[in-house]
């Protein structure tokens, strides 16, 4: 007896019967009517496709089976995308058995339900739903017109990409994404067809660009703008010329599910923690500067929807004192706001949204978006804030550079201990904030820093070198001689 589809492999038995509904997946019992299939058909049609199971009660979950329902009606639930719909979406049936809820011999129907590219799918009533979340959603209006600008920039994805081949793939990659579909007995060709990453052309396979971009080997052979590039400013604004304060420039260039691991991987060691004094308990706690939640979200976000067809463009990632700034390049698609994209999903790149998901990566529900308000609001800090100008969705999360400062100060202070912090004045309080949380640092840096003459901060230097709180690396007449602290407490960050 089968114990999952065979289509997706996604959707075990265990799967149907305890995973919630969400974007991909919804069930019901074969007590609904055919026709009142229609909506859920026409919003997984016209968002990135779905399965609805049925057979299973959608409020207990429990294995009712369609058997004793008749083929009549069986057969109904097969034609429902044909009767009830128009145009008729493409997708597949297919049975699944079972025992049921009293123990006996019994079938679930799962409709596969595929996306539909380029046309709106309305139902016989001629209205048109979109799958939002696990909500099935009615669109009027101006939503209805943003949904058909938006099918039309549905195409790229699945264009063929002539210069690639199956050899071009990353077999690692490819095994690892079977196994977390439970396909480890199916050849790579088999699933890359049956997810619709191989098209025939003039007798010949061919891959779509979905497929190199997820899978390929060497993906700078084919998208060189596969990337997220990670740049941190010293300040809170970009200065150019010789006044250029990059104080670090990365990029990460990998298919997209390691391409989003190795960015996580990366920016976790750049981003700072602070430690900042409980009055209450008079003990320290490390706090990071930003949820990881939300600034992950955020370059998910970004690689899941970004516009692939924009050569020449990357993610960005801006680091700056006060702010994170995520890039992406392409416009929201236009059921997508500024205004509604809290509550509102919508895949320019389903292919790529639905394997990221399987990867993990993709949240369920829209759960991302809400939970990155959630997050920053546990943070105490403001809502994180989206634009869409210039060809380019913009994130960005915004520190409390009040509260970071003086978390810096009392990190500073606890690794000096408090009795050599009250023996400083100003400036050297100043002074030891900085390199204390920047590391080695320069006369200059540190001039400009405080505001003050650089013989100003030499004398204090020579001060916190007395106290043994500041050693220097190189001679007094050296031009890039640094100082660094040196106290026993220091914590390594």
């Amino acid at each position: 007896m089968m114990t999952g589809s065979k289509i997706n492999s996604f959707l075990t038995l265990e799967y149907i019967t305890t995973e919630h509904e969400n974007k991909y997946f919804d069930r019901k019992s074969a007590q609904i009517k055919p026709a009142e299939l229609a909506p859920l058909i026409s919003s997984f049609a016209n968002a990135d496709g779905g399965t609805i199971v049925i057979g299973v009660s959608d409020r207990t979950m429990r294995l009712e089976g369609i058997n004793d329902f008749g083929e009549g009606k069986i057969n109904s639930f097969i034609n429902a995308p044909k009767d009830c719909c128009i145009p008729m979406p493409k997708f597949q049936e297919e049975f699944l058995d079972i025992t049921n809820n009293q123990g006996k011999p019994d079938r679930l129907l799962l409709l596969h339900i595929k996306a539909s590219v380029d046309q709106i799918i309305r139902t016989s009533g001629d209205r048109t739903f979109l799958r939002i979340a696990d909500k099935t959603t009615e669109m009027r209006g101006d939503n209805l017109r943003n949904l058909e600008y938006a099918k039309s920039t549905r195409h790229y994805e699945d264009e063929c990409n002539a210069d690639a081949k199956i050899s071009d793939l990353d077999p690692l990659l490819l095994a690892e994404y079977k196994e977390r579909i439970n396909a480890t007995d199916v050849d790579d060709r088999q699933v890359l067809l049956a997810r619709g990453f191989i098209k025939e052309r003039d007798g010949k396979d061919c891959l779509t660009n979905a497929a190199v971009l997820l899978f390929a080997k060497n993906i700078q052979q084919f998208y060189p703008n596969c990337r997220v590039r990670f740049v941190r400013y010293d300040g809170s604004y970009a200065k150019v010329g010789t006044n250029i304060n990059i104080i670090r420039d990365y990029s990460v260039e990998e298919p997209l599910p390691r391409l989003i691991k190795k960015a996580r991987e990366f920016i976790s060691t750049q981003l700072r923690e602070f430690t900042s004094l409980d009055g209450k308990t008079g003990r320290f706690h490390i706090v990071p500067e930003y949820p990881e939640f939300a600034w992950l979200e955020g370059v998910v976000n970004a690689v899941t929807h970004r516009q692939y067809s924009m050569s020449g463009r990357y993610i960005m990632v801006s680091m700056y004192d006060d702010r994170l700034e995520i890039d992406s390049p392409g416009d929201l698609p236009n059921v997508v706001t500024v205004e509604n994209i809290r509550y509102t999903r919508y895949s320019r790149n389903p292919h790529i949204s639905r394997v990221l998901n399987e990867f993990g990566w993709v949240r369920e529900l829209n759960e991302g978006v809400k939970r990155i308000y959630a997050d920053m609001e546990s943070f105490f800090l403001n809502d994180p804030e989206w634009s869409d100008n210039d060809n380019t969705v913009r994130l960005t999360l915004y520190n409390n550079i009040e509260i970071r400062k003086q978390r810096q100060e009392e990190y500073a202070a606890s690794s000096v201990g408090v009795d050599n912090w009250a023996m400083l004045d100003d400036i050297e309080q100043q002074l030891m904030t900085f390199i204390v949380n920047h590391g080695p640092t320069g006369r200059a840096k540190l001039a400009e820093h405080t505001g003050k003459s650089t013989g100003t901060v030499i004398n204090r230097l020579k001060h916190l070198m007395e106290l043994k709180l500041v050693k220097a690396n190189g001679t007094k007449y050296d031009p890039t001689r640094t100082y660094e602290a040196i106290s026993d407490n220091l914590t390594v960050r």
